[in-house]
């Protein structure tokens, strides 16, 4: 069916990891099949990038990584790509989020930086909900005084952040990136940012193109992503719009939808 692919973006959460948060068990035999083709096997996901490269421990090298968001590229080990938030952008943001925590609504902010995310909420609740996407995670009692690059503003709303946080956060559409990125999740980033710019400079990197791409997603921040693939697909589970843009509809996250897709593929190579 889709001979000639030499790259694979996938989404993670909601996507190739099943409903417990895990990686198929059969997923690392599979990549290093990819990998004995010419494949290039990348997860593109909103995680932190030391939480993605520890979920592919074991079978990493070799692997690049997009992370929050396409926000940072990681190539053989390597810095590839990275577009940063400005000061005052994230100052703006902050004053938002403030204002609107005054209000009394339930959410929490992550400050995701290159060298870790950093939180001031920590209640147990809010806690639990972040360490799974932020291995490398900083409790502090301000975000004032952190010395870290910024890559984004991840909110997390615990009713739903495309109807309670967004309408409040999309003021900033006009300037910055503003996606809704799961159910309870709000990413804000640098304008333009997304996880197709993301897979397009791993493209440029690997001397690949659009047409030798496949990609999978699940939610809102990967719409961008599989525009840049050809080969695209949304998972059954995927939201209305995904399912509307992408070329393919792959088995539900929950089905090993991601591995059975792959796998005929390769029955075509």
């Amino acid at each position: 069916m889709m001979q000639g692919v030499r790259l694979i973006a996938c989404d993670l959460d909601g996507t190739l990891l099943d409903e417990a948060k895990r990686l198929p068990a059969d997923f690392p035999e599979l990549v290093k099949r990819l990998q004995a083709l010419g494949v290039v096997f990348c997860p593109a996901s909103g995680r932190q990038y030391h939480t993605i490269r520890e979920q592919f421990a074991g079978i990493s090298n070799g692997i690049p990584v997009i992370a929050e968001n396409g926000s940072y590229v990681v190539l053989d080990g390597k810095e590839l790509y990275s577009v940063c938030l400005d000061a005052e952008s994230v100052r703006s943001i902050l004053a938002a989020t403030g204002a609107l925590q005054r209000q009394k609504a339930d959410f929490g902010v992550v400050l995701c930086g290159k060298r870790a995310a950093y939180i001031v909420r920590h209640d147990e609740a809010f806690v639990e909900q972040v360490t799974p996407y932020y291995l490398s995670l900083e409790l502090v009692e301000s975000f004032d005084a952190i010395d870290d690059e910024i890559l984004k503003v991840a909110i997390y709303d615990f009713e739903s952040s495309e109807h309670n946080v967004y309408p409040h956060m999309r003021q900033f559409a006009d300037s910055l990136q503003v996606v809704v990125s799961g159910s309870n999740w709000l990413d804000i980033m640098a304008a333009g940012v997304n996880k197709g710019k993301g897979l397009l400079a791993l493209q440029n990197a690997l001397a690949v193109s659009r047409s030798e791409t496949a990609a999978f997603g699940d939610y809102l921040n990967d719409l961008e992503m599989l525009d840049g693939a050809e080969h695209s697909f949304a998972m059954a589970n995927a939201h209305p719009q995904l399912l509307a843009r992408a070329k393919y509809i792959a088995d539900a996250n929950t089905e090993n939808g991601v591995v059975r897709a792959i796998e005929e593929m390769l029955a075509s190579f």
